[in-house]
């Protein structure tokens, strides 16, 4: 059930860089327990929107707000402190690394008064999560660099997952996976929202974007094209309004 005040809004947002218009007039609103999609051609904008809600670029103008709040994202810690985190392509994951250790990456618990690492509450969590989530690893102990891609994906949504209040950002959260593991990841962003976050996902698949969305927003040029229900439109709609082109 979608509740009825937004998560997050977004405002008149306008990001301007040099003298390029990367994001002009952008405005929605994200809510508890649906999954809105952003799509379009590369250079639309979709990234820079990314990095606008988490903090990483400030808007040039336009108001965000949290919770009805406006809020200041200075830089991703600030985001993050307010319970916004972020999925990338690359996912920010250290192969090197135990999945526990991954789960708890620039966060790790400590005991007093020593200040040791709390491996063992660190793991029971960590287990706790993936268990949950039905994250399909061998063993929290595992290192990263010998999961596939799809566990690593499961890996970096459930970190998500774990820290997130309000809302997560997935760009792109399939791109480099094979038919059986982006049917997995999908069945884990699904799950995201009975756990009553607003998700807003990036993908450049249609076919992905009209299985999990609620709504989907088009991008064009760094132009909001428009914002349509997924159940009350179709991929030939949605197509002409990232071209421009109309059928």
């Amino acid at each position: 059930m979608i509740a009825t005040s937004p998560v997050l809004s977004l405002t008149g947002i306008h990001k301007v860089f040099g003298g390029v218009i990367a994001i002009q007039d952008f405005s929605l609103d994200l809510y508890a327990g649906e999954i809105v999609a952003l799509v379009g051609d590369n250079g639309a904008g979709k990234s820079t929107l990314i990095k606008l809600i988490s903090g990483v670029h400030r808007p040039t103008a336009g108001d965000i707000r949290l919770d009805g709040e406006s809020v200041a994202l200075v830089d991703a810690s600030s985001a993050r402190s307010m319970g916004i985190e972020v999925v990338y392509q690359d996912l920010a994951l250290a192969h090197e690394q135990t999945v526990y250790m991954n789960m708890f990456l620039g966060r790790e618990l400590t005991r007093k008064p020593f200040g040791l690492l709390d491996r063992e509450r660190m793991r029971r969590e960590s287990q706790s999560l993936v268990e949950e989530l039905d994250v399909r690893i061998p063993s929290v102990n595992s290192r990263i660099r010998d999961l596939s891609g799809g566990q690593r994906q499961g890996i970096a949504i459930a970190r998500a997952t774990h820290w997130a209040s309000k809302l997560i950002l997935l760009d792109e959260p399939t791109a480099a996976l094979g038919v059986a593991e982006t049917a997995r990841v999908e069945e884990l962003v699904a799950s995201l929202k009975e756990r009553d976050l607003a998700i807003l996902l990036v993908s450049h698949s249609l076919d992905q974007v009209f299985r999990l969305s609620d709504r989907i927003c088009v991008l064009r040029c760094g132009e909001q094209i428009g914002v349509r229900r997924s159940i009350e439109t179709d991929r030939n709609e949605i197509v002409s309004m990232i071209t421009g082109v109309h059928a």
